[in-house]
């Protein structure tokens, strides 16, 4: 679904990725981890063209992106739903003017007999649907990250980019994510991108790991395979996360 051929990116004149390769194969969990400034998030930016490819190539469901203009850039980002840390809902709109809005922003106006149905079905669908008309204040902090879940869902994407989905949550409702992450790939057979420090939560959605330090893949394997490494920063940053969750 993603593939990164050799790519140098960063801002300004400050290189973050430099001769970075990666496959994202369609369908997978692929969980990105590694310290603070490894370049995790400069990666995702740069998969949804937020910041500049400045050398190599990367191609999005058959599509090379790096030369696009922004009209077709914001095609291919159709393609492709992002889950922000903190949910990132707009305060002032209610739950289903929420997900209305990516749907509005891409087909217009639309009559409330078509629209309706559409942000119902991606409610439902992470199990919020009893909340289309309540405001994102009135909402805890699990109820908040499923509907900003459901509005990465509203135009069906093929991938989902999740950034840090289970930051500030208890452990229960960690969970109750996690299992979401996995059956919202099952359910809408996406391929899905996650960044994230929990290393419980990781181990429980991957289907393979990336570790990066200091702007380098150091290895990509399974869970066993990461939870197992012996690369010296992989084993102690795994085993301190571990320990810090007991």
């Amino acid at each position: 679904m993603i593939e990164i051929f050799n790519l140098s990116t960063g801002y300004g004149k400050k290189i973050i990725l430099e001769s970075f390769n990666l496959k994202i194969y369609a369908g997978e969990i692929l969980s990105i981890i590694g310290g603070s400034g490894s370049g995790k998030s400069t990666l995702l930016k740069c998969i949804i063209g937020f910041i500049p490819v400045m050398k190599g190539e990367i191609v999005i469901d058959g599509q090379e992106i790096s030369k696009l203009t922004e009209k077709e850039m914001n095609e291919v980002r159709k393609k492709i739903g992002l889950v922000f840390q903190h949910a990132a809902l707009f305060d002032s709109m209610s739950v289903f003017d929420n997900i209305a809005f990516p749907i509005r922003q891409s087909r217009g106006k639309m009559p409330m007999t078509e629209l309706e149905p559409i942000v119902r079905e991606r409610l439902k669908a992470v199990d919020i649907e009893e909340h289309i008309w309540k405001m994102p204040d009135e909402l805890s902090g699990g109820q908040q990250k499923r509907v900003g879940l459901a509005r990465a869902l509203a135009e069906s994407p093929k991938i989902l980019l999740y950034d840090e989905p289970t930051t500030g949550l208890d452990p229960i409702t960690t969970h109750e994510v996690d299992q979401l992450i996995k059956r919202t790939r099952d359910d809408f057979n996406v391929t899905s991108i996650v960044i994230s420090h929990d290393i419980p939560s990781v181990f429980d959605i991957s289907d393979r790991i990336v570790f990066l330090y200091n702007g380098e893949l150091v290895q990509i394997g399974t869970v066993a395979e990461i939870r197992n490494s012996e690369h010296p920063y992989v084993k102690k940053f795994v085993q301190t996360a571990l320990r810090a969750k007991k």
